[in-house]
Formats: structure tokens, sequence, C-alpha cells
């Protein structure tokens, strides 16, 4: 008497009704997942974490990222800080992301513009490059806890990658500039590339300032 194929073809289909709900619900998680991102508004993608006044007569633009090892050595120098402390107001400077070094860089640079978010991107800036090279996600969403962030939402915004249209917008900025390595600086339209000392935009401050 031959053999019934009975039980196999019960087999195959539950695997297939399994393999389709499985597929069914990562669908599901992938689309709900993007309903939860809102493209950026112009308001946003024209926001930049910055420093004294966007009136002033001085704007220095540093292209940075967070995983290149020359950028932490500069802002480990302090150059930014003398150039806070010997001009204040007087010199607006703004952060905008280039994440090339890397594979954790573009990562981290979402990271920081989740925490500008917050208002907390200079603290986060300085804690990302006290720590780096670990940015990992888990890393970074562990630094967004110690600085007291709402968690729940810099977790949403890192793992939605909602501002990533930011990062890319600002790294399309910097191809544009011809800049090819990190940091870079644009200092009243003028091109400084690479970790330039406090004395060298001192240089470029003062005659700008003196009216030259």
């Amino acid at each position: 008497m031959p053999k019934s194929n009975r039980p196999k073809s019960t087999s195959r289909l539950i695997i297939a009704v399994g393999v389709i709900a499985v597929i069914i619900v990562v669908v599901a998680l992938i689309l709900l997942s993007q309903s939860r991102v809102q493209p950026l508004g112009a308001v946003r993608l024209a926001s930049d974490p910055s420093l004294g006044l966007p009136s002033a007569k001085v704007t220095i633009i540093e292209y940075g990222d967070f995983g290149c090892t020359t950028c932490r050595g500069w802002e480990q120098a302090g150059v930014l800080k003398q150039i806070v402390a010997a001009y204040g107001n007087q010199v607006h400077f703004v952060w905008r992301d280039d994440p090339i070094i890397t594979a954790q860089s573009p990562q981290a640079a979402e990271a920081g513009q989740c925490a500008f978010d917050q208002d907390k991107f200079w603290q986060y800036h300085d804690l990302l490059y006290a720590k780096a090279p670990a940015l990992s996600i888990s890393n970074l969403k562990s630094y967004a806890a110690q600085l007291g962030l709402n968690t729940a939402q810099f977790d949403q915004c890192l793992d939605s990658e909602q501002d990533q249209a930011k990062v890319n917008q600002s790294m399309a900025e910097a191809r544009g500039y011809g800049f090819i390595g990190t940091p870079s600086f644009i200092v009243n339209g003028q091109k400084v590339i690479g970790p330039a000392s406090f004395d060298q935009f001192k240089s470029m401050i003062d005659p700008i300032l003196a009216g030259g």
C-alpha cells in the first residue's frame, strides 16, 4: 500500500504559513517605523548648533566628525574655548557634520543632532570626544542617559534616523566646498583646511573686527 504524502504536505504548508507571517510582521514593523519619521522642515534643516550671536561680525563654521582623531585632538587642545574666551559674542561659531572618517561617524553625527533637538548638543559634543572611539549605538544612547536627556525621545530619534537628512545636507555642503577631510572650517567665506591653531584664527578674526 503506497505511503501517504499528507504529513509532509501539511508540514510544508505550516512552514510556508509561518514564513509568510514573519514577512508580514517585518514589513509591518518597517512601515510603522517609517510612519513615525516626519520629514525635516526647512527651519530644522537650516538650524545648526552654534555658540555666540548669529549677528556677529565673524562667523566660523566647522565641518567636523566625531570619529576623527584629528578633530578630537583639536577640540581637546581647547582652541574653540580660546576663541570663545577671547571674543565672546563677537564670533558666531557653527557646527556642521561631515562624518566621513569612520564607519560609526554617521550614527554619531545623527546622535549629536538628536541631542541638539533637546538643546544639549554642546554637552553631548564634548562627551562624544571624551569617550571616542566608543561610538556604537549602545554607547551613543548611554551618553544621552548620562547627560540626563529624555532617553525615550533620544532613542526614537536615533533609531528612526529622523535627522539623517540634516547630516546629509551638511556633508553635501562640505563636498561643495571641496573639503576631503576633517576638521575643515569656513571663516566669513574663507576656507581653512585642517586643525588651525588659535593664533591662525586670531590672525583672520582681528582684521575683520577691526574693519579691515
